[in-house]
């Protein structure tokens, strides 16, 4: 059977701030499980830069039996609008999506969009496998584990599937079927790598727990390792970014992977996130030794009240000893940091963002709270009619969407704006860019930072 997966158009905030988007690794994934036995083809309408009737050209050219649509919650309109397409297109076409928000809002995603015949729920691998070689032999779905389907005017959702165990056993992403030098990040290649699923940790904020288990399932050493060789010596790409939820969770399997890549020279330079509870000083120096450059943290408040009421299991101390661990060792660091959070105050607030300028960090990201579907946090709001809206196109992080007892929409974009102009402007920050020469980035700062005054932002 031909099958297109489709990444569909969807102008993030990340490609809005970077320019650039990463590669849709997942479809990657599903390619690879399906090329075995169809012919697949990938269409990253993102990086491509492609319009919903550039999708359909592409459709029209291959006339695909079966059409697969991935999606955050973000780009849902999007991914509606490109199932429609399909349908247009060809109207015999099975038109599957998949992603986070289709997995915990199934039943609402079809009858939202009429155009979706099949959600494949969760991890998509097998699931997927399953369902093509059923369509294509006119089988019954209600055998096919982990998906909701149409079946006349019903919807119907099977039983969920068993998480895949061994996941070494998943074959490398196809990125041959992606346009793999267009993702790049100021010029420079790269490509992202998955090298575990699963955690332990269940923030309230996060969905991640849900959708691929409590249960971390990271791939050996040796496997990951493999992939490094063949990206680099394939792709001739030397720059990773490792999009694991966590990384470092088992500190012997990354001492592995650094080890195996220091010992043959692979001279790759790469990234990970980590949860500041998973860096020692030894373990930074020998990620440092690898080419690890920056390690992106999850800190997320600087009031440790929050921290422990959204189940993060983090003290301010543990947070202050990573960044000087990692920034000892001679790696960058990424803090990340949500504002909004039910119960929160303005000075709450404010007391992240002094936290955050006083700590060594190189790079800071702030987000406004978002309640994804799937989230602990999602489902306490929609219990307690906090939701400001519905429409998923607004749930970008820099958007108020929560209602707050004791912080206004107002006060808290002014908030989320002061954070990234107090963090970015202060004098050791804008020495730091005349000294590296990184002028784009002043550049773009002293901008924002004159929208801002004159109210347009």
């Amino acid at each position: 059977m031909r099958v297109c997966l489709i990444s569909p158009p969807y102008s993030s905030a990340v490609k809005s701030a970077i320019g650039t988007t990463s590669p849709p690794l997942g479809l990657a994934y599903l390619a690879s499980v399906l090329r075995r036995e169809h012919e697949v083809r990938i269409i990253d309408a993102n990086i491509l830069d492609y319009s919903l009737e550039d999708v359909r050209r592409e459709l029209k050219t291959f006339h695909p039996d079966i059409v697969g649509i991935t999606s955050v919650t973000p780009s849902i309109p999007r991914a509606f609008d490109t199932a429609r397409i399909a349908k247009e297109v060809n109207e015999n076409c099975t038109v599957v999506m998949g992603g986070p928000h289709v997995t915990f809002l199934p039943e609402e995603s079809m009858r939202e969009c009429r155009y979706i015949d099949v959600i494949v729920r969760g991890e998509g691998e097998n699931t997927t496998e399953e369902l093509v070689n059923t369509i294509e032999k006119n089988g019954s779905l209600r055998k096919v584990k982990g998906i909701t389907f149409r079946d006349g005017a019903r919807i119907v959702s099977t039983e969920p599937r068993p998480f895949i165990k061994n996941i070494d056993d998943i074959p490398f992403p196809s990125r041959d079927l992606l346009p793999i030098y267009k993702y790049k990040a100021y010029g420079i290649a790269y490509t992202t790598m998955l090298t575990s699923r699963g955690c332990p940790f269940g923030c309230s904020f996060c969905a991640s727990s849900r959708l691929f288990g409590k249960f971390w399932r990271g791939r050996s050493a040796g496997n990951v390792l493999e992939e490094i060789r063949m990206i680099r010596d394939e792709y001739k790409i030397r720059n990773i970014e490792f999009i694991d939820d966590t990384f470092t969770l088992d500190k012997r399997r990354v001492e592995e992977i650094c080890d195996g890549i220091i010992r043959e020279r692979l001279d790759v330079s790469w990234g990970a996130s980590s949860r500041v509870d998973g860096i020692t000083e030894r373990l930074a120096e020998k990620m440092k030794k690898a080419g690890c450059w920056i390690i992106y943290l999850g800190i997320e408040s600087g009031c440790q009240k929050i921290l422990d009421e959204i189940g993060k299991r983090i003290t301010l101390d543990q947070v202050r000893k990573a960044v000087n661990a990692i920034k000892k060792a001679g790696i960058q660091v990424l803090g990340s940091f949500i504002i909004g959070f039910p119960g929160e105050t303005v000075e709450m607030i404010e007391k992240t963002i002094r936290f955050a300028k006083r700590l060594n960090l190189d790079w800071a990201q702030f987000s406004i709270l978002t309640p994804y579907p799937g989230t602990p946090l999602f489902e306490y709001a929609v219990k307690n009619n906090l939701l400001l809206t519905r429409d998923w196109s607004k749930y970008t992080a820099t958007q108020p969407i929560l209602k707050l007892k004791d912080v206004t929409e107002e006060q808290l974009k002014r908030l989320f704006r002061k954070a990234y102009l107090s963090f970015y402007l202060k004098p050791k920050k804008v020495w730091e860019w005349i000294r590296n020469r990184q002028f784009v980035l002043l550049k773009n700062a002293i901008n924002l930072a004159i929208d801002y005054l004159r109210g347009k932002v």
